[in-house]
């Protein structure tokens, strides 16, 4: 609403005020009519006594429709009465004012419209009556403006909170999706390392295959060569007296079907390993009884070394053991089988064997032809057989095979070796829950 107060600054007073002359009265009136704001001029008791062109132009009104009006025509019905308060108060207690500071101010047209105004209050005093003067300026447009920067303000506002929720909503999706996008090239990666892994295995399967058809036809073919020419030569032999060459055809016999018996040993013994059908059985062995059974062996085996070679046998401890009997004894019919194959005629083989609270050591040393360097890392692979190995009779499945078993022993495997030296095997078992 406009409040049409007094304001009479203190530097002026009756006896200080000055009237212009005469001669500058049009100036005045001039600048009073033509003046680009609304001027309103009413004396103490709130009557309009001027109106300026500009105010007839803002308000509808003629000037002669205003004179001597109370100036709360001017104001919306609604302010009327509360206004006629304010204005006796600065009335009665004048003091400088610039209107509607932290208010909104209305005026009223002549057609009853209302339209935003700004107003500033001044006064004058002449003959010790005060008048006042109101400046009403139209603020409409900035108004309108204001509204307008107000509307594009929360607009803005608006625009900025759905594009933070967007940009939120879209993290969350290209987080989610990158997560998606990570798991799928994870599975991805793991079908390819699986597929992968598969193929590898088909294609180590298939060389398995391939070199186990390989290895038992090479394996299978000198003995039944040695069975075949030793049963011709006993037909021949069989029709004269001659028992000494029979008797040494049939041990040849006896001697091939053996080493085939061998071969089928390791092969049945790998499908069984392979297929987790081996169990170890653990027992406890005194110091006493695996001596005896490493004796026992050793007795066998005996029998079956070149011309001149020997086997010798050594213990040591007192401790008793834990272990699978037959696996164990598989594994040293397998090691003094190996060196007295690759040993010389004259040579000597080597048992030591030592029992301790911690574990069993037992190893089988020959003086045979050795193993190279780059051959010892593979001696434990299935059909591996070594370069200076390949024109001895044997499948390449025993130390695979022994280090089979000995993991299910929890034991270990060590080999030292050089070539045409000879090569030392050491097997190593836990000697636990004794």
């Amino acid at each position: 609403m406009i409040i049409f107060g007094i304001y009479k600054p203190t530097s002026l007073s009756k006896d200080t005020i000055k009237l212009p002359g005469i001669e500058n009265i049009q100036q005045f009136e001039a600048l009073f009519n033509f003046a680009t704001i609304g001027i309103v001029i009413t004396n103490n008791r709130g009557n309009i006594i001027n109106f300026n062109q500009y105010a007839e132009t803002q308000f509808g009104y003629t000037k002669q429709e205003v004179l001597q009006q109370h100036i709360e025509i001017l104001i919306p019905q609604r302010s009327r009465e509360h206004h006629v308060k304010l204005r006796d108060n600065f009335y009665k207690h004048p003091e400088p004012r610039k209107m509607g500071e932290g208010r909104d101010l209305e005026a009223q047209r002549k057609d009853g419209s209302t339209f935003p105004v700004e107003v500033s209050l001044s006064n004058y005093e002449i003959n010790s009556e005060v008048f006042a003067i109101a400046f009403v300026i139209d603020i409409t447009v900035r108004k309108k403006n204001e509204i307008v920067v107000v509307q594009q303000r929360d607009e803005l506002a608006r625009v900025t909170t759905e594009i933070k929720q967007l940009n939120a909503e879209l993290e969350q999706k290209v987080e989610s999706r990158t997560m998606m996008l990570r798991e799928t090239l994870a599975a991805l990666e793991d079908s390819k390392e699986e597929l992968s892994q598969s193929l590898e295995n088909e294609k180590k399967l298939n060389e398995l295959k391939s070199r186990f058809v390989t290895t038992a036809s090479h394996e299978f073919r000198t003995p039944l060569s040695t069975i075949l020419s030793s049963t011709f030569l006993l037909e021949k032999y069989n029709l004269g007296n001659e028992p000494e060459k029979r008797g040494k055809h049939l041990q040849y016999i006896k001697d091939a079907v053996a080493d085939m018996k061998s071969i089928l040993e390791d092969f049945l013994s790998l499908g069984k390993l392979e297929e987790g059908l081996i169990q170890p059985k653990q027992e406890i062995l005194t110091a006493a009884e695996l001596q005896a059974e490493i004796q026992k062996l050793t007795d066998e085996m005996n029998q079956h070394c070149k011309h001149e070679q020997q086997i010798s046998f050594k213990h040591t401890g007192e401790a008793s053991v834990y272990i699978d009997k037959q696996l164990f004894r598989n594994i040293l019919l397998n090691l003094l089988s190996n060196a007295i194959k690759f040993s010389n005629e004259d040579a000597v083989i080597k048992i030591t064997c030592s029992t301790s609270s911690e574990k069993l050591t037992v190893s089988v040393e020959d003086n045979g032809i050795g193993i190279s360097k780059e051959d010892l890392a593979h001696l434990a692979e299935r059909f591996f057989r070594a370069k200076n190995a390949t024109n001895i009779q044997g499948t390449g499945l025993g130390l695979h095979i022994i280090s089979k078993y000995l993991e299910l022993m929890q034991g270990t495997l060590e080999i030292k070796s050089q070539l045409n030296q000879g090569s030392v095997f050491t097997v190593s078992i836990p000697a636990k829950n004794i």
